[in-house]
């Protein structure tokens, strides 16, 4: 079992690849091609209008940051945020698996929660920057 434990920076590497690159799509989306109809159903659900415009770019930039490997845990604990209160307010009506549903919010969002706990790994610019070192303190 200690070769898996060596294979974690890839698999950390992998879901934050997998998350940034699909909320990367999804906030480019919301942000520059259709940021007007997100604001409306933000808007929509009762919240301030400008809370659509700062969940649009939230998304954008901690996609980015998710990607790079850094400030890997605040931002993923955004998203996780944001994807909560998407299944709370949009996607949980609709069941797991229906139309609309909260299955995929909900993966992403278990993505995003395993990233605040663990971190980027050690293929990130947050391992780099904070010297590199491979060797656990203890």
């Amino acid at each position: 079992m200690r070769y898996l434990d060596r294979l974690q920076p890839l698999a950390l590497l992998i879901m934050r690849l997998t998350l940034g690159s699909i909320m990367l799509v999804h906030g480019y989306q919301n942000s520059f091609r259709h940021l007007h109809d997100h604001v409306h159903m933000v808007a929509g659900l009762g919240l301030p209008i400008w809370l659509g415009y700062v969940s649009s770019f939230t998304e954008l930039l901690a996609a980015l940051l998710i990607l790079a490997g850094f400030f890997t845990r605040p931002a993923a604990f955004a998203l996780c945020t944001g994807l909560i209160f998407a299944i709370w307010k949009i996607h949980w009506h609709n069941g797991l698996t229906g139309d609309q549903g909260s299955e995929f919010p909900l993966a992403l969002a278990a993505l995003a929660f395993a990233l605040i706990f663990f971190g980027g790994g050690e293929i990130g610019l947050d391992h780099v920057l904070r010297g590199g070192s491979t060797t656990s303190r203890r």
